[in-house]
């Protein structure tokens, strides 16, 4: 098999049961009110393996920092985790990003992973901080912070060359090698596995899109936070798109807020609780995931209540049903070649049973 064949097949998914298109996990590690760092990365792993059993593709997990709700500022420390934890489904970041990290230390952790999970590791990769301008300048030690996002295809192409280990002779970085990684299959007695982790460009945004498909890579485009900008992001992509030793046609997933339930009033109870934590994250007061007891007695300003309502609506949330239909609705209008669900709630427990009531609607595969 070709290498851009073997590249392509670590991309694309297949889609499973009746899902128009391979179904995936978008894991922010939340945080609720009452629970824990600790509680909310076992809730992880167990989310790991209920997607793994139950034939959802892929797991990523996104970089975010100084957000008490969000127990996700380490993703190579959260996908070693998971590591452990699965055998099969494909795991990666979405994303890591890459202003707020060293192209050769990023290359370091995820050839890491590579070692620990063979051919199931991807390499998301965004350009925003994940936090607030403050934050970004404590990670960086710098307050230069436009300096990181405008010099994106830079960083990019440096992090390739560390990850193919192929700086050309003269390059100031020819003799430095991201270990784990191709060099050591090159060294005498060496020898090394052919994987590599895919690169993806996360967006929500027009600039990633197009440098995706300049570059041919895939694209994952976060429609949870930006659903005003999805359509004209994956048509830019689409039309930028050049065929590369990686993807010969576009490759686009799209992330979305999806919650299912029982019953219709407690998924709407649900996604009011989420609603509220984004609102005290919008208003700079961030914090734990709350209660839906909580949600339901919080007053609620009109401009509050505005914003809920827009944010909610971009929310997929119901019984299974209604949530099934709505994920067809909108693979359809988008045409994404790949539906990657994430489920904010305060509760692990209502994301667990979430994720499997989308499986049990779509008849992915029955757990072992």
């Amino acid at each position: 098999m070709a290498a851009a064949d073997t590249a392509a097949d670590e991309i694309r998914g297949t889609a499973r049961g009746t899902a128009p298109v391979p179904l995936s996990v978008l894991d922010l590690v939340t945080v609720g009110a009452g629970s824990t760092a600790g509680d909310a990365l076992r809730t992880s792993a167990a989310l790991a393996r209920l997607a793994e059993a139950r034939g959802y593709h892929r797991y990523w997990v996104a970089e975010h920092h100084s957000m008490p709700g969000v127990a996700s500022s380490s993703p190579a420390v959260i996908l070693a985790h998971l590591a452990a934890h699965t055998d099969r489904i494909r795991l990666g970041s979405g994303g890591v990003m890459l202003p707020n990290h060293a192209p050769l230390v990023i290359a370091e952790q995820f050839g890491t992973l590579e070692a620990m999970a063979p051919g199931r590791i991807d390499l998301g990769l965004g350009r925003a901080p994940g936090t607030d301008g403050a934050t970004a300048a404590a990670l960086r030690r710098t307050d230069r912070l436009n300096e990181g996002a405008d010099d994106f295809p830079q960083q990019l192409a440096e992090l390739v060359r560390f990850l193919d280990d192929d700086f050309p002779d003269g390059h100031p970085y020819r003799r430095i090698h991201a270990v784990p990684g191709p060099v050591q299959g090159t060294s005498p007695g060496g020898v090394q596995s052919p994987h590599r982790p895919p690169v993806w460009l996360l967006g929500s945004s027009g600039f990633s899109a197009r440098l995706a498909g300049l570059l041919g890579l895939p694209f994952a485009f976060a429609h949870h936070f930006s659903a005003q900008n999805t359509l004209p992001a994956l048509d830019l992509y689409r039309e930028a798109f050049r065929p590369s030793e990686v993807l010969d046609a576009p490759y686009a997933l799209i992330g979305v807020s999806a919650l299912a339930a029982d019953d219709e009033k407690e998924a709407r109870r649900q996604v009011l609780a989420a609603a509220l934590n984004m609102v005290r994250l919008r208003s700079g007061r961030p914090g734990l995931v709350p209660t839906p007891e909580e949600a339901e007695a919080y007053p609620f300003t009109p401009m509050e209540r505005e914003f809920v309502d827009s944010w909610n609506a971009n929310v997929v949330h119901g019984t299974p049903d209604e949530v099934r239909a709505g994920l067809d609705e909108l693979q359809k209008r988008t045409g994404a070649d790949e539906l990657m669900l994430t489920a904010n709630a305060h509760s692990g427990e209502v994301r667990l049973r979430s994720y499997e009531l989308i499986a049990d609607s779509y008849g992915l595969p029955a757990p072992a």
